[in-house]
């Protein structure tokens, strides 16, 4: 059972990488995710309601840990819609604003929830049971207002709360890339020139394009949940150039005959200058 659910788990997550590839506009991902998340959360549910688990310890391994993954997806694009949505139009001060307020929202969460995020985060195990197993609620456990509306046959008490954790996570980096691009939108982009001691890409542009998505496809920002739009404007920021539209250059590296020439040459180089070292 367990093996199925986790084929799953990687099928959806190379669908949404997919999704983030094609799509350049936010809210046009958002709803692109939202369908894959949900048709993939419907999928799981039919699994799950034809199947049994072989034990207590499973069932709890699965609500505690597998099916949050795919609710928190679902949550986290619904909630980027409905940000992205609603963005006023008012100038960067307005903008500023409004992600800032949204941030407090996910801090006012995790106030009110501090007790299951210590519980959760540490890796507790003591009320697993009352937690992510399937049975009559316990309504002493600070229930969420939705569970009482969700099918007792593929939920529990706290299952939702996981996936909420995870999507807020998820929703704070990009909350927090936002604001970042905001608060460097008077830097090198505007003035089209970089601050002092700055530093600025100096190379071909898809050499950078090439280090983007490797980094991206190795999972290493965020513990792989950063999207290449999130990390490509990241790298824009920081090193002052303009990437232009990066899945099109992708698109053009995939083409080449060598794909990944400026990665090579940098394997190279490296290499050489060791070497040299040793000498």
């Amino acid at each position: 059972m367990i093996v199925f659910v986790k084929n799953m788990e990687g099928t959806l997550a190379e669908k949404l990488r997919l999704l983030h590839l094609q799509h350049q506009n936010t809210l046009n991902l958002a709803e692109a995710c939202i369908i894959e998340s949900n048709a993939a959360l419907q999928k799981l549910k039919s699994f799950i309601l034809k199947s049994r688990f072989p034990s207590d310890t499973e069932e709890i391994a699965f609500f505690k840990f597998h099916k949050p993954l795919f609710l928190s997806k679902l949550i986290y694009y619904s909630d980027l819609m409905r940000i992205e949505t609603r963005k006023p139009n008012g100038g960067e001060k307005m903008a500023r604003k409004y992600f800032q307020t949204e941030l407090a929202k996910l801090k006012t969460f995790f106030e009110e929830n501090i007790d299951f995020y210590a519980y959760y985060r540490t890796n507790s195990t003591y009320l697993d049971p009352q937690y992510f197993l399937r049975k009559k609620l316990d309504y002493r456990l600070a229930l969420d207002p939705l569970i009482f509306g969700s099918d007792p046959r593929f939920s529990t008490s706290h299952d939702y709360k996981v996936a909420k954790i995870i999507a807020n996570d998820l929703l704070e980096a990009y909350l927090n890339t936002e604001l970042h691009k905001l608060n460097h939108n008077t830097g090198c982009h505007a003035a089209l020139s970089p601050a002092r001691g700055s530093l600025v890409w100096s190379d071909h542009k898809t050499a950078l394009i090439e280090i983007i998505y490797a980094l991206y496809y190795k999972g290493s920002f965020n513990n792989g949940n950063a999207d290449i739009k999130e990390i490509s404007h990241y790298f824009e920021t920081m090193f002052c150039v303009d990437l232009g539209d990066v899945y099109r250059s992708f698109l053009e590296i995939k083409n080449r005959t060598a794909r990944t020439k400026f990665l090579t040459s940098l394997e190279e180089v490296l290499q050489r200058k060791m070497e040299e070292k040793d000498a």
